[in-house]
């Protein structure tokens, strides 16, 4: 069984690490910071995240499943991803399970440390993702 995500104090001061050097520029692979508006005060929201890349398109993954990031963005219907100055204001469109499944193995593939809050490993079959997708959310980047 999946581990449940909680914010445990390590996180809270790596996450808070990785979004300052995120703000400063500091290229960290495919992490970006993911800005997106409360969906009841608007007040901006920010975490660090990573996208995956997939036949030319990006796709943000909510691997520990639907947590306030997500809520936001689906009532707001767009985000921005930042790295220092540059900033992208895009579009969001969440997938259907069986389109997210591709993208969440190789999201279990290339960020191991969620593995343990998949059911699913980096070796189980598309279908064992497509089940598991309605506890996630992938979003396509719409540029």
């Amino acid at each position: 069984m999946a581990r449940a995500f909680e914010i445990a104090p390590w996180r809270q001061f790596a996450n808070w690490s990785v979004a300052r050097l995120l703000r400063l520029g500091v290229p960290m692979g495919n992490n970006y910071l993911l800005t997106v508006p409360g969906r009841k005060t608007g007040k901006l929201h920010s975490t660090p995240i990573t996208l995956v890349e997939r036949d030319g398109e990006r796709y943000l993954v909510a691997p520990y499943g639907i947590v306030d990031w997500v809520h936001n963005a689906r009532t707001a219907g767009k985000v921005t991803i930042s790295r220092g100055r540059v900033q992208e204001h895009v579009d969001i469109t969440e997938l259907e399970p069986a389109d997210a499944a591709p993208i969440l193995k190789q999201y279990v593939h290339e960020v191991p440390i969620v593995r343990p809050y998949f059911d699913a490993d980096k070796d189980s079959s598309l279908a064992h993702f497509e089940a598991e997708a309605p506890r996630k959310a992938v979003f396509r980047l719409v540029v």
